[in-house]
């Protein structure tokens, strides 16, 4: 009766009784358990929901606020997304950024920003883990792990179609299918294509870019799986995607003066810019996960590569002409800038073995190797967007990573109620960062540099079975993240940060209740961060910069209650507060040309950060989903399913000003359809963003007023068929 429906904060599945809650298995501990009994806090994501908020053609960022504590944005808009969990991430724009947060696909790390772009499809499920997760994942996860796990193939033959279409002439199509080859040897082949015309004019008629906001997004998965035996199994992986389109659109003085509304009369669909706007991305990639079944033991082998070309130029300053080029606007225009990014010879290479054990008995352990390669070329580029937007300047930097690490972890049943669990890891973590000479360059730090870290994380948890129903847990770990560094460019010297250490408590109950008719977790934490990589950008001389915050903490508190309140009506209930703060009396930052700042300014003129929330932390996140279906003849059913997200206002830079504090956000989804032949066929109308609540979701601090919006309003219908 009732079609699979999944919740925002776990996979909810239809069961021999259509208002039970089937078990969510989920592999936070790199073994499939039941997610009751995994000591930390971990939401998913699948089926029917990942179908509902992908209808309208957004990017990975439709993940965001979905389940607590999750936020994603980007100043690079479908390319470079960038992940907090619990508050805690990273704004670093530049192309060689790391993020506290791990993005990990089919168990192969996308350290990459651009790689954590890769679009979802055909996927199982989305797992949420929060941080640290520093034992048995590969890189840089003090704040957590977002993880995707594609439909891998079986020896059952069957795939589905979903195709869309909506506002802004919109296509959106989806797809899949398994072919078993023979008893030993199937493969699947998934694909996705999105396409949006350009919604956005530019009304400088001279603009070299006259119609914005369109793009084409195409990627394709290739799975061959070989299986002779239960005791040995081979699945090679081949991926890539192709998009091209509009980068971000940033929007000279859109922002009230002495506010963070939008200028009366903003329209957004309307830019006016005289520079040009473009982007395209390429990535590839391969993977190969070997594993072999022995007495007691289980041998994992997990091989993987992975490439990108990139190339995004846009107008920074969001207008036309300058205060001293008229005409020139919207608004005041101090000086043009005009700039692109590119990605190009880049490769990454990562490869771990692990050892897990399978024997029964209260004792099981696992541990292994990570081997991680990284080397890349990175462009920058200037353009005069007054003279006709001839190049002026070109930085070329290149950078290598290489890092290794050994792991390992324990889990031991006391009793039947009673389990613990343990982890440690050693990491090295090395750094070469080298730029081609250019007068144009400061280089009074020098040009090149290289960093060298070390580390051992650990974890420790209990669990403790109040019912069989119900567990109680808690657990402190610790993270760790390598030295980061930011290239030599004309608007400042290279600088650099060095490496930051975390250390989390955390305490949860998670429970089945009501005979599995409803589903309830919560927890309460609290980390704090040492020597926090932060990056302080803009201001009035135009610098952006790397340093290190000696202490920074947050603490909260996450809820998911998911429930059948009848038959055929599923609730799912999630969110969070998180409190994050800056705990550094003498850090001072430079601060906007054109705002209200809110903090104490030195006598350099630079604010004073102690105190301040860390940047694009909401306090608030919550999210509701409801799904009701009216069951019809010959197996078919109606439906209607709403989604609500929202978060409370952010800062987005490390000072605090009026201006450049985002507004809260509140999103809304809207989908009613009609299934038949017990869910083989599904056809459906869709609203994402249904209220077009408009917002400045980001700014560019330099120069004047500019920000950056959300999405807008869409509509579409959708049609389904399984096969």
């Amino acid at each position: 009766m009732l079609a699979l429906a999944f919740a925002g904060s776990g996979v909810l599945a239809q069961d021999a009784k259509p208002n039970v809650l089937a078990p969510v298995v989920v592999t936070a501990e790199r073994r499939a358990e039941n997610i009751k009994d995994v000591p930390v806090s971990v939401s998913t994501i699948g089926g029917e929901t990942l179908d509902v908020l992908n209808s309208g053609g957004e990017d990975i960022r439709f993940l965001s606020g979905r389940v607590p504590s999750l936020n994603i944005e980007s100043s690079f808009g479908r390319a470079f997304p960038r992940f907090y969990i619990r508050g805690y991430g990273n704004t670093d724009f530049r192309l060689n950024a790391s993020q506290p947060v791990s993005l990990i696909v089919d168990d192969v790390v996308q350290e990459n920003p651009i790689l954590k772009g890769f679009p979802i499809f055909d996927t199982d499920k989305v797992e949420v883990l929060a941080g640290p997760q520093g034992t048995l994942f590969g890189r840089n996860t003090p704040a957590g792990v977002v993880k995707f796990d594609s439909v891998a193939p079986s020896q059952k033959a069957g795939g589905y179609f979903n195709g869309g279409i909506g506002s802004f002439n919109s296509v959106n199509l989806e797809g899949a299918y398994t072919v078993p080859l023979n008893a030993q040897w199937s493969t699947r082949v998934s694909a996705q294509v999105q396409h949006r015309g350009d919604w956005v004019k530019n009304t400088f008629a001279a603009g070299p870019t006259q119609d914005l906001e369109g793009y084409d997004d195409s990627a394709l998965r290739g799975q061959l799986l070989y299986q002779p035996s239960r005791d040995f199994s081979a699945l090679l992986n081949l991926h890539a995607r192709d998009l091209s389109g509009s980068a971000r659109l940033f929007r000279a003085n859109i922002i009230k003066k002495g506010s963070n509304d939008l200028v009366d009369g903003f329209d957004p669909k309307q830019i006016s810019i005289d520079g040009k706007n473009e982007q395209r991305v390429n990535t590839s990639g391969t993977s190969l996960r070997l594993k072999w079944q022995l007495d007691g033991l289980a041998l994992h082998s997990i091989t993987g590569y992975e490439t990108v070309r990139s190339f995004s130029r846009g107008d920074i300053d969001g207008g036309y002409g300058a205060a001293f080029a008229p005409p020139s606007g919207p608004g005041t225009i101090p000086f043009p800038s005009e700039t692109a990014d590119a990605m190009r010879g880049h490769g990454q290479f990562t490869q771990e073995f692990r050892v897990e054990s399978t024997a029964a008995g209260p004792l099981k352990w696992q541990g292994g190797v990570y081997l991680f390669h990284e080397d890349y070329h990175i462009d920058s580029s200037s353009y005069d967007s007054l003279g006709g937007g001839a190049q002026t300047g070109l930085t070329t930097t290149r950078q290598k990573n290489d890092a290794w690490a050994l792991f390992g972890s324990v889990n031991y049943e006391l009793s039947p109620v009673l389990k613990l669990r343990g982890g440690l890891r050693y990491t090295h973590d090395k750094k070469d960062l080298a730029t081609d000479p250019d007068p144009s360059l400061d280089a009074s730090n020098g040009l090149s540099t290289n960093t060298s870290d070390s580390k051992v994380s650990w974890d420790l948890s209990g669990t403790y079975a109040l019912t069989p129903e119900a567990n109680v847990y808690a657990r402190i770990a610790t993270g760790f993240r390598g030295s980061s560094i930011q290239p030599a460019s004309p608007f400042g010297a290279m600088s650099s940060a060095g490496p930051e250490s975390t250390t989390s408590y955390e305490v949860g109950v998670k429970a089945d209740v009501f005979d599995r008719r409803a589903r309830v977790a919560f927890s309460l934490f609290h980390y704090d961060v040492r020597d926090q990589q932060l990056t302080a950008v803009g201001g009035t001389s135009n610098l952006t910069r790397l340093l290190n915050a000696k202490k920074s903490m947050g603490q909260g508190i996450e809820g998911t209650v998911e429930a059948y309140l009848a038959d055929n009506l599923l609730v799912t209930l999630n969110g969070s507060y998180n409190l994050t703060k800056i705990k550094d009396p003498g850090l001072a930052v430079g601060v906007c040309a054109a705002c209200t700042v809110l903090d104490p300014v030195n006598s350099s003129g630079q604010a004073l950060i102690d105190g301040n929330p860390l940047p694009n932390a909401p306090r608030w996140i919550g999210n509701v989903t409801v799904r009701y279906g009216v069951p019809a003849a010959n197996g078919g059913e109606y439906f209607v399913f709403t989604d609500w997200s929202y978060r409370s206002s952010v800062n987005f830079f490390l000072y605090e000003s009026k201006e450049f504090t985002g507004r809260s956000l509140l999103t809304g989804g809207l989908r009613v359809g009609y299934s038949w032949a017990n869910g083989k066929y599904e056809a459906a109308l869709f609203g994402r963003n249904i209220t077009n609540q408009i917002r400045v979701t980001g700014g560019i601090d330099f120069n004047n007023l500019t920000g950056f919006i959300n999405e807008p309003r869409t509509w579409g219908a959708q049609f389904k068929a399984m096969f």
